[in-house]
This record gives structure tokens, C-alpha cells and sequence, in this order.
């Protein structure tokens, strides 16, 4: 069972115009490949057309993935988003506790996340340990070497 993922309409509209990429540009490079290498005799030997095949694999692969997301996905309206605890789509102030450092990161869809961006995923350790803090809670991150704890200073939805 495949579990719902919200995005903004913007991580909609890319999930769409790739897959239309692969669909409509991609899949049939790939066969034009395949039929090429098929041309080119015994197909027994034919390492051209095992690599045209294997990589055509791997297209349907990305376009079966990404066809189950986008049937998986929920547009997310975000006027609506409840800015007094932090959830997918909030846009959170953090201020870690050990050198005072202060980060804005907004929550969004794996396949959303982009940290030079300042996006993360809300399965990401960061995202996790963020999930539902309201302002002024401590969110204790477990990292590699330690616990990270991190003071929420403002949730809006910019």
C-alpha cells in the first residue's frame, strides 16, 4: 500500500512535466535505440542492444514510480495550513541549542526536498523531530553523534 504524499502545486506541476518528459521524449528515444541496435545483427551478441534494453528498463521503472506518486499525491492548499504547530508545508525557524545557530527550513514531499533551498523532507531526521513542536518547544534530533536539540522559533507558512 502506497502512503499519500502532500505537495504544493508547484512540486505538482514538476512531477507532471517530468514524467510527460519520459513519456513522451524519452520512451521513444528508447525504443528508436533498441531498434537500431536490433538492426545491427545476431541479437545473441549484441551488447548495444542488452545496454538499450537494460536502460529502457530502468525508464519504464522511473515512469511506473512516478506514475504511483502522482496517483498517490494530494495538493496541498497552503492558506489553510494551521501555523500553531509545525506541520508539512510550515515554513520553521530553529535555533539550535549548542552554537546558537539559527535555520529556516520549510517541511515538504520527499521528492520535494531541496536544502540548498532550504527544503527538507518530513522524513528526514530534521523533519521528524520538527513534526508537530509548536513555538517555544525543544525538538530533540537523534544525529549520528548525539542528540542535536533545537528551540522552534517561528512556524509561519511563507
Amino acid at each position: 500500500m502506497s502512503k499519500v504524499s502532500y505537495y504544493t502545486a508547484e512540486g505538482l506541476k514538476k512531477l507532471r512535466d517530468e514524467l510527460n518528459q519520459l513519456k513522451d521524449i524519452e520512451r521513444p528515444k528508447a525504443s528508436q535505440a533498441i531498434a537500431e541496435a536490433r538492426d545491427k545483427g545476431d541479437l545473441s551478441e549484441n551488447a548495444e542492444y542488452d545496454a538499450a534494453k537494460d536502460a529502457q528498463g530502468l525508464l519504464e521503472l522511473r515512469i511506473s514510480k512516478l506514475e504511483e506518486t502522482l496517483a498517490n499525491a494530494r495538493l496541498i492548499d497552503e492558506s489553510q495550513l494551521d501555523t500553531s504547530k509545525v506541520l508539512i508545508h510550515s515554513t520553521v525557524k530553529i535555533k539550535n541549542q549548542t552554537n546558537g545557530a539559527q535555520m529556516t527550513y520549510k517541511l515538504v514531499a520527499q521528492s520535494e526536498a531541496d536544502l540548498k533551498t532550504g527544503k527538507i523532507s518530513v522524513d528526514s531526521p530534521i523533519g521528524k523531530g520538527l513534526l508537530g513542536k509548536s513555538v517555544g518547544e525543544v525538538a530533540e534530533i537523534e544525529v549520528p553523534n548525539g542528540i542535536m536539540k533545537f528551540d522552534v522559533v517561528e512556524i509561519s507558512r511563507e
